[in-house]
């Protein structure tokens, strides 16, 4: 499948079956992946992709501390807020995915129970948290933004979805106590993944994209 073919056919998956990805298959995306790109071959990135009980656990743990109305604690800058067109994008998005569930502006607690889904990796059978040494930070951030889009893409071409969630990001103390982490590493994001339920309501999600205009400016 052309890479073309690939970016148009992927979308953030939120429904999965119970079907493990095989360990070899795994292991052969992630290694493939090490191939991405970073500024002055740095290579940040270190990925903990947990599954089994691991994951199963740590469903509890994230989904026990978020239920406690702990606030979030993220390692690295979660802050900001978006505005004006952002704002509205945001709100498209928010939107196309509730309309897809049933689940109105109104019911605030249809709206939490979604969002819960996703400490509960929603269901998938393996979940990838991107770390890298906080000192890193806005150059680290970029690396391993480059890095997942390139994973995201190896797994697509290998018939596997995925969902990539700044909500695991939240509440690192959970994961990285499971996972043994060092203090100075940090958690900047996460991503669920495995084979779709195709038959699953919320799967039918999409979102617009934005006109060349709007996006690119070309300079002779």
């Amino acid at each position: 499948m052309s890479l073309n073919a690939l970016l148009e056919k992927r979308y953030s998956v939120r429904a999965y079956l119970d079907k493990p990805v095989p360990q070899d298959l795994l292991e052969s995306i992630f290694s493939q992946a090490q191939q991405s790109s970073s500024n002055c071959n740095v290579q940040p990135w270190q990925t903990c992709v947990v599954s089994g009980n691991t994951k199963d656990q740590l469903k509890v743990d994230l989904v026990s501390a978020v239920m406690k109305g702990a606030a979030p604690n993220p390692d690295f800058n979660w802050v900001a807020k978006y505005e004006g067109v952002h704002r509205e994008r945001q709100f498209g998005s928010a939107n196309a995915l509730y309309n897809s569930i049933g689940v109105s502006r109104e019911d605030k607690k249809g709206r939490q129970m979604s969002m819960l889904r996703n400490w509960q990796f929603f269901d998938a059978p393996h979940a990838a948290f991107f770390t890298m040494d906080k000192y890193l930070d806005i150059m680290g951030a970029v690396d391993l933004g480059i890095y997942a889009q390139t994973l995201a893409l190896l797994l697509e071409e290998n018939g596997i979805s995925c969902c990539m969630q700044g909500a695991l990001g939240q509440f690192p103390d959970p994961v990285k106590k499971a996972l043994k982490l060092p203090e100075q590493r940090g958690i900047l994001f996460g991503m669920s993944f495995g084979y779709a339920d195709e038959s699953a309501a919320v799967n039918n999600t999409r979102t617009e994209r934005e006109s060349l205009n709007n996006a690119v400016s070309f300079f002779n």
